[in-house]
């Protein structure tokens, strides 16, 4: 799971500088390259390092459940691109509200900045399918600091 993920998310990391106002939607649908572990010249910062934490409300979820997810840190940030998925199947579930200065991709079941200012945290909001039996979900992504900084594989832990 964590491999292939990192893969996905590493194309989008280049497309945040490139498009400062959100990752395209083909960043999480278009095929990765396995063989190609970097974006250009610049490799994730190790995870041990990662100043910032996805913090979500709740890992579990019914029909049309509401987990709140934040992303905050010890330094200001650029970007983001945070998927949801189911934690059994990882497969892309459910789906963003629309909060101010984000942009969502319903295609992959992620959300996006809208915007290359600096940021001190984003705080998201997702929803469960309403037709959802329930079950865990967990978020993962990229934080972007700057173009040659960022943590991939980023994943959510529970917050209090």
């Amino acid at each position: 799971m964590g491999r292939a993920l990192v893969f996905v998310i590493l194309g989008v990391v280049g497309l945040i500088e490139a498009f400062p106002d959100g990752a395209p939607v083909d960043a999480c649908v278009r095929p990765n390259h396995a063989n190609e572990p970097n974006h250009g010249r610049f490799s994730p910062q190790s995870a041990g390092t990662n100043p910032y934490q996805v913090i979500a409300s709740s890992d579990t979820y019914g029909p049309g459940a509401q987990i709140t997810v934040t992303i905050h840190g010890h330094d200001t940030f650029k970007g983001f691109l945070i998927q949801a998925r189911d934690a059994s199947t990882n497969e892309w579930i459910g789906s963003w509200l629309e909060v101010p200065n984000t942009k969502i991709h319903p295609e992959c079941s992620a959300i996006t900045h809208a915007d290359p200012k600096d940021k001190q945290q984003a705080v998201l909001v997702w929803q469960a399918p309403q037709t959802a039996h329930g079950g865990h979900v967990y978020f993962t992504g990229t934080v972007l600091k700057s173009y040659s900084t960022f943590w991939s594989g980023v994943i959510s832990k529970v917050g209090a």
